[in-house]
């Protein structure tokens, strides 16, 4: 071997030790930099209390829809009270028909609405086994007129859901939004991301919802133009249920109807389409917190109140620390 391929040789060994050690030093630091980060700061588990509030809230829309279709006894076996189910007058939810008069595709639609709503009480109850609550009082009947009159400032002085396929899906309009941004907005406090977990269930109700919210809204878009009552047309009464929720929840302005041409909503909407699948300027659905959510169904404007609404005696369960009373 000449003396030039010994030192070719030896200058290889000595860059590729310099590589190694290079490297080692780079590595070390990473090392250095990891074992110096300050670690996440733990959730706390509030799990438990979040099911109880969103199974407050499927008691509720289960109610609404097994009555709709005259199914509401089926609630009983899975924590319901019949006897804490306040309906409007005439009207049980229990004979096996329940609206009169509804057409074959919204009864369909309202008989699939109620199984997933019954299923969804179902599947919480178990996930939460004994800490579960049994379903509270729910207003099913005066809560609606006092819903009705303080969206149309008085215009609508009669609203029953259960009267006719219209104030059907206008009742409907009310819970559907609702439930999708109260998912949305407790994803994050979840602490169980296993799989099959209590994260991945969550966001599979969520979808659900998010299905049901659209179904809705699309049925009501079809009728946007038909006068509704108080000379009010399908897509102002619509409008006025969603500039409500948006008064009591806060003083984001999130809150969207069908129609962007209607006053109340946000200025990013096209003007000439339809507003079928609420979100923000990213096509991303918005969060609602627990006490805007509450504010919504307890009819609560002033953002303290613990009962009221749908629930005239309160949710079930102890709420503190999700920022509900105890």
């Amino acid at each position: 071997m000449s003396n030039d391929t010994q030192g070719t040789s030896s200058r290889r060994k000595f860059l590729g030790m310099a590589g190694l050690m290079g490297a080692g030093a780079v590595l070390s630091g990473c090392a250095n930099v990891i074992a110096t980060q300050p670690p996440k700061p733990t959730k706390p588990d509030l799990d438990a209390a979040i099911f109880n509030f969103a199974l407050n809230l499927e008691y509720l829309e289960a109610a609404f829809y097994l009555a709709a279709v005259g199914r509401l006894n089926e609630l009983t076996p899975h924590g319901g009270d019949l006897s804490q189910i306040i309906l409007p007058a005439g009207f049980n939810g229990t004979d096996g028909v329940g609206i009169p008069g509804l057409s074959a595709n919204v009864r369909n639609m309202a008989q699939e609405i109620a199984d997933d709503e019954l299923a969804h009480v179902k599947v919480i109850r178990s996930v939460l086994k004994t800490a579960a609550v049994n379903q509270p009082t729910l207003d099913l009947g005066p809560a609606f007129l006092a819903a009705g009159e303080a969206a149309s400032d008085g215009k609508i002085t009669n609203f029953n859901p259960y009267a006719n396929e219209l104030f059907f899906l206008h009742g409907a309009f009310i819970f559907e939004d609702v439930g999708v941004t109260a998912y949305k907005g407790a994803a994050r406090l979840l602490v169980d991301d296993s799989e099959g977990g209590n994260l991945e269930n969550a966001a599979g109700i969520l979808a659900i919802e998010a299905y049901h919210s659209g179904a809705i809204r699309h049925a009501l878009y079809l009728r946007r133009d038909e006068q509704a009552v108080a000379g009010l047309t399908v897509a102002q009464v619509v409008q006025a249920i969603s500039n409500l929720r948006d008064a009591v929840d806060g003083p984001t302005d999130l809150d969207q109807g069908i129609v962007p041409t209607q006053s109340g909503n946000p200025s990013f909407l096209r003007a000439n389409a339809s507003n079928l699948i609420p979100a923000d300027a990213n096509a991303i659905a918005f969060s609602r917190t627990p006490r805007q959510v509450a504010n919504i169904v307890l009819l609560d404007t002033t953002g303290k109140a613990a009962k009221g609404g749908f629930f005239p005696n309160g949710l079930k369960g102890d709420f503190s620390k999700l920022g509900l009373g105890a």
